[in-house]
């Protein structure tokens, strides 16, 4: 006897919700109670000369029962994802008040003093470091000699220069022999309030700028 395979195309739908709430088309246990309702209906209709084959049987129990496995699966990845969320907004909470480094070339301030950070990709033989107003106009250049690779900083005479040095940015060029080798400028900014973008954690900057946690390279 052939009976044709339960639709359970409302319960393939109901897996890829994104809803937290658990309502009757989500719920494993509903979707398992709608299916023992209909495997009993079958049952009770089949035709008593020619009754339901033990192996259709098995096959709807396994349909549903994967069915039912990838719906408890998708709840249990939705709460973790939400749990994780919560935990970014608590770390987040304490980098306030807190300088972070990010991919930029603003320089940092104190008094007349600036400061800039940046990586090398490797050892450089010459590494040249040159500050430039926004048009890219070079007010000073600073030869910082041989540079392992990693992190490096400088600090910058402000105050020979007339003009309002917070708009200035500076640039590094760096050399192993022939060979550039890349340099990556960092910007030193405070963080002043945190939030939430598509489920992950962003910063607020004390620039105005709004970056992800995930592109902060550094805590000082």
């Amino acid at each position: 006897m052939f009976i044709s395979p339960i639709d359970t195309s409302a319960l393939d739908a109901g897996a890829t919700t994104t809803s937290t709430r658990r309502d009757s088309s989500t719920d494993p246990a509903a979707m398992q109670d709608r299916f023992l309702k209909l495997l009993v209906a079958q049952l009770n209709n089949q035709d008593p000369m020619n009754p339901l084959d033990n192996a259709q049987m098995t096959t709807q129990m396994a349909q549903i029962n994967t069915v039912t496995g990838l719906q408890t699966l998708n709840l249990t990845m939705q709460t973790m994802a939400e749990q994780f969320s919560t935990m970014q907004q608590i770390q987040g909470i304490s980098l306030i008040g807190r300088s972070v480094l990010s991919e930029g070339n603003n320089l940092t301030f104190t008094d007349d003093a600036g400061k800039g950070l940046f990586n090398l990709a490797g050892a450089a033989t010459g590494v040249k470091v040159e500050i430039v107003t926004p048009g890219g106009v070079v007010v000073d250049t600073m030869d910082m000699g041989a540079l392992e690779g990693g992190r490096h900083s400088f600090d910058w005479d402000a105050g020979k220069y007339s003009g309002n040095a917070s708009d200035l940015r500076f640039r590094v060029t760096a050399t192993n022999g022939e060979s550039a080798v890349q340099a990556t400028t960092l910007a030193q900014s405070k963080v002043m309030a945190t939030g939430s973008n598509a489920g992950a954690l962003t910063l607020t900057l004390d620039n105005g700028n709004t970056v992800n946690y995930a592109k902060v390279l550094g805590v000082l």
